[in-house]
């Protein structure tokens, strides 16, 4: 996956080669690991496995340190002393949800044409994904830097940026290649702090 971070972005192919992570407790760092990339893997987003483990910017990781991948915060019971009546408090206007924050106000584009193989549902709620053909270039559906870009990647022919390169709206990011299944195709995602979205909420129809 291609994470794009202004705010959170996507695009990989389909699954990766190395061993799956979405359901791990904890994590080794082998040589060459990076937290943007376990971030990947694991579904997370590497600011979460930062905060989990106590790990500050420039998120240096050193070999053989055990990673933990969920939270330890507990939330304390709060007990009080009720003796005295007190008037119900005033209902309040709803807060905005945050889908109306600046996540909106991002000009998405489609990251490349094709007819949509399965939907966010289809795929478990992990984006969606498009047809294509090997070779079709494949563009940065948003302006944002690349968080990770590297070998647990398939199903593409060419990567074309680096980790932690700036790139703009609409600039070729990777051409396709063919992933599992000897099939074409580009999976998408959209991600908020480690969160898919369904992108068809965001892309310009």
């Amino acid at each position: 996956m291609l994470v794009l971070v202004s705010f959170v972005l996507g695009c990989s192919s389909t699954p990766e080669r190395k061993r799956d992570l979405t359901r791990a407790k904890y994590y080794t760092v082998q040589s060459g690991d990076t937290l943007y990339a376990i971030g990947f893997r694991t579904g997370y987003g590497y600011k979460k496995v930062a905060a989990w483990n106590s790990i500050r910017s420039p998120y240096k990781l050193s070999v053989g340190k055990r990673l933990r991948l969920f939270s330890t915060y507990k939330k304390k019971a709060k007990w009080k002393k009720a003796t005295k009546w007190k008037k119900p408090p005033k209902k309040s206007k709803p807060k905005k949800k945050w889908q109306s924050s600046k996540l909106n106000k991002l000009r998405w584009q489609w990251p490349v044409k094709g007819k949509i193989l399965r939907g966010f549902y289809a795929t478990d709620k992990k984006g969606i994904d498009i047809a294509g053909k090997v070779g079709r270039r494949i563009k940065a559906a948003e302006s944002g830097v690349v968080v990770y870009s590297g070998s647990s990647l398939v199903g593409y022919r060419r990567l074309l940026v680096k980790e932690g390169q700036k790139v703009k709206r609409g600039q070729v990011i990777a051409e396709m290649g063919v992933g599992v299944n000897a099939k074409p195709l580009l999976h998408f995602e959209i991600r908020r702090n480690g969160d898919p979205l369904n992108p068809i909420k965001y892309l310009p129809r």
